[in-house]
């Protein structure tokens, strides 16, 4: 749809974020690891070494932003796609915050994705969208398919509508992950693997597993059964025990 007027408010429409999900907090956890030791409602600076390493500023076209490095990366590309597709929208964009570790609006014990930054919020002529109304502002339901395509998940689709969020989808964050973007010292011959992930990578993980003794069908997924058996086989070998399949857990598998 063509809007005349970016800040004004539309009904949603049904069809967004095709083929994609929005991340859960507990895939958030396994894969980067928990920011903080303890959250509030209010933003709080990220404690966790690792990722603090990861988080950079950056200008990403209409303003800066800090968030971690991969997201920041992607973000410019969205913004630089929005500005050939929709001038309009993209010379009234600012931001409304993207690294923020806290707890999510109204809860005591969910995790923003804002805590890795991962997601922004966004505000058009410096007017932020009214959250759980079941409507956007024109400008954001114009530049969400641009989103879309880069693997971001938009908020709209919340049970509690939330339609200035953007944030990276699951497939997006794992995508990052088997990339190694989540561990700078990662070694480029090892593909991260945890729950959910599917491929030639994870048939090679099976078959390691089954020479160890698992008892494993080789399909290249990697559901709960073989979510168990690197579990068993990192307590074992007295690794760190959380299913995620990283440099160590590869090392240890391949000296079987």
């Amino acid at each position: 749809m063509s809007c005349n007027d970016v800040n004004r408010r539309v009904p949603l429409e049904q069809v967004m974020n095709v083929g994609l999900k929005s991340v859960t907090q507990s895939t958030m956890l396994a894969l980067l690891g928990n920011p903080r030791g303890s959250y509030s409602r209010a933003c709080q600076p990220i404690t966790n070494a690792r990722l603090k390493n990861l988080v950079v500023t950056k200008s990403v076209g209409p303003f800066r932003v800090t968030g971690l490095s991969p997201a920041v990366s992607s973000l410019a590309d969205v913004m630089l796609d929005i500005k050939n597709e929709q001038p309009e929208v993209y010379e009234q964009l600012g931001s409304a915050g993207m690294l923020c570790a806290r707890n999510i609006r109204g809860s005591n014990v969910s995790i923003s994705n804002h805590s890795w930054g991962t997601a922004i919020d966004l505000k058009i002529n410096d007017v932020l969208d009214i959250v759980n109304n079941d409507k956007a502002q024109c400008g954001l339901l114009e530049i969400s398919p641009i989103f879309n395509r880069h693997g971001w998940y938009w908020g709209a689709a919340f049970s509690r509508e939330d339609s200035m969020h953007f944030e990276a989808s699951d497939q997006l964050i794992r995508k990052w992950h088997r990339g190694g973007l989540f561990d700078q010292g990662l070694e480029e011959s090892y593909s991260t693997l945890t729950l959910g992930d599917r491929g030639l990578e994870v048939k090679k993980l099976q078959a390691l597993l089954a020479r160890w003794g698992a008892d494993l069908e080789i399909d290249g997924i990697f559901g709960h059964s073989t979510l168990a058996y690197v579990m068993a086989f990192q307590g074992e070998k007295q690794l760190k025990v959380d299913g995620v399949v990283g440099k160590y857990t590869w090392r240890a598998l391949r000296e079987v």
